[in-house]
Order: C-alpha cells, then structure tokens, then sequence
C-alpha cells in the first residue's frame, strides 16, 4: 500500500491500514503538557491522546478563531473588546474576540478560509465548514504525522488517508428535494450520489447535503451492518435497535462474516480472486500458442469457405 505499487484485488487495506497505524502507536509516549504563565488555560497535548483526539474528532479545549472566508484583516481595538475583521470584495466578517486573545494575524494581513487568527488548536469541525472535506483530510493528516515524526516513528500518508476517509463518508441532508428522504438525516455519500442521479434522471430536485466529520468510534457505530456495530460497542442498544427496526445484514464486511463463520470477503475469499482460474505459466504458455494456431488456421480458410457473393449456376466467375 505505501510501496508505490498497485494493491492487489481483494487486499483488505482498512486492516492493513489499522496494523499500521496501531503497531507504532505503542511508541507513543502517554502525557499531555501544560503551559503555565501568561498561556493559562492552554494544554498541549501530545503523544498517544492527540492521536486520540484527531481520530475521534474531538473538538479541542482551548479552540483557535479560525477566518471562513479569504480576505485582509482589519483590527480594532478598544478598552472592552478586540474586534477582527475579514473584509473581501464589499464584505465584511466580524469576529469578537476578548481583549487577552493572542492573534496570530496583523492588521493588513491576507487570510484564506480555515486560516487561524488565534492562538490555539483548530476544530476540524469549523474547518470543515469553511474550507471542505479536503482541507480536513489534510489538516488530520499532517497533525497525525507531526506526533508520530516527533516520536521518530515513520507512517506513511496512505494508511492515514483510509482512515480518515472513513470519518468523512457520511453526509447530513439539508434539503431533501423530491426524495423520501427527511432533512438532517444522516447517510452514506455515497447513497446520496447515487439517488440524485437517478432523481435528475427523472427530471427531480436533487438532494442537498453537507459533509460531516464523524470520530472513527461513531462512524463504526454508523456502519449499515449491525453484526459488525454489535461486535465494537454497546452491543445491547446495537442489537435491541436492530431488532425492532427488522434490520437485514447483506455480510458484505469482514467482521460479520467472520462472526458466522462463513468465508470472508477478502484476499482469496473475495469473489473477483474465487473465481479467476490460477494457472502455473507453461500452462498459460501452452493455452496462448494453443489460442494463437486457431486464430491463424482461421485466416488459412479457403476463400470459398468464407461468406461472400454467391455465384449464378451456368456463368463463369
């Protein structure tokens, strides 16, 4: 998977992706650091739990004022407040902050979306909802590199990336058009996609939605198969929900197949692999020449054999 290489069909990436992640977390060291002095109030922290934290999404303590839209920045200043403004083309984003707030900004500066104007972690929710899904990928990314390179543990980005995808499959409906569908729902991107194709091949509205930011708990709690949500946490809420909603499991993971003992879907087991045939390469050999004499006894047929013009009896062709 990080070797620059294509992965073979039927890999089960998410697991290989979680043993990478995992193993070399037990590398990491179990503190968090408190600054005193003028920074009261901040922590910052490192190691395992701030692994913990950007996996499970978590909304930090001491949050950074972060810029939604790009612009100049303008402060003033009085004896109350602190006010920061974000001015672009005609208009104009106030943000209050108390007067001991340390800007990271100076008066004439030029921000973009999701850029902080404070001191202080960033909440990958709030950058979500000014810069997109692929600000966030890379925003997790990077701060999950920063505290395994600090511990000098070598990750590659690819195993993150599966991860973090995963926290950002699902989607809240804000407008549900001509669906069935009710606003503030939540679904798989997914399943969204795929019913607005059909609803615009329809000639129909379409439906909005916004992308949302679930912790890797949450979105396997989300996942469609309740055998698998059972099987990670609060298996009697999982089991009893799924019982009164006459929830059907289609098996199509791992950890419900492997809970009934069947044949998981995965490495030889996945059906694209089962049903390929396997040959050693003199028999590839053999059936390549074996191929390659029928189409070339098939170019030697006679002329005549071959559908053409049909001749009239009694005149020379």
């Amino acid at each position: 998977l990080s070797m620059a290489r294509p992965v073979s069909i039927g890999e089960a990436v998410g697991v290989v992706a979680a043993e990478s992640i995992g193993e070399p977390g037990t590398q990491l060291t179990m503190r968090t650091f408190h600054t005193g002095g003028v920074a009261v109030g901040t922590d910052i922290t490192q190691g395992l739990p701030r692994v913990i934290e950007l996996f499970e999404a978590r909304r930090p303590k001491a949050k950074a004022v972060i810029s939604e839209i790009d612009g100049v920045v303008r402060i003033e200043e009085t004896e109350e407040k602190l006010s920061v403004f974000v001015e672009s083309e005609g208009f104009s984003k106030e943000y209050k902050l108390p007067k001991d707030a340390r800007l990271v900004v100076k008066d004439g500066d030029y921000v973009e979306a999701g850029q902080p104007l404070t001191r202080g972690a960033v909440d990958p929710h709030q950058l979500l909802e000014a810069k997109g899904p692929e600000a966030v990928e890379r925003y997790l990314v990077d701060e999950i590199q920063k505290v395994y390179r600090a511990q000098g543990v070598k990750l590659h980005d690819k195993h993150i990336e599966i991860v973090v995808r995963q926290m950002l499959k699902y989607v809240e409906v804000t407008d549900p058009g001509d669906s069935r569908l009710l606003e503030g729902q939540v679904l798989e991107k997914w399943d969204v996609e795929a019913l607005n194709e059909r609803l615009i091949a329809e000639g129909k509205t379409p439906v909005a939605w916004k992308p949302l930011l679930m912790g890797v708990t949450k979105s396997a709690l989300s996942t469609k198969s309740w055998l698998s949500a059972a099987s990670f946490q609060n298996t009697t809420h999982v089991l009893t929900e799924a019982a009164i909603a006459g929830k059907k499991d289609e098996l199509i993971g791992l950890k419900e197949n492997v809970i009934l003992g069947r044949l998981i879907p995965a490495g030889t087991g996945n059906d694209f692999v089962r049903f390929t045939q396997v040959v050693d390469r003199k028999t590839l050999k053999a059936i390549e020449e074996a191929r390659k004499e029928a189409v070339e006894a098939k170019e030697k047929e006679p002329a005549l054999r071959r559908p053409g013009r049909r001749e009239q009896p009694g005149k020379q062709a």
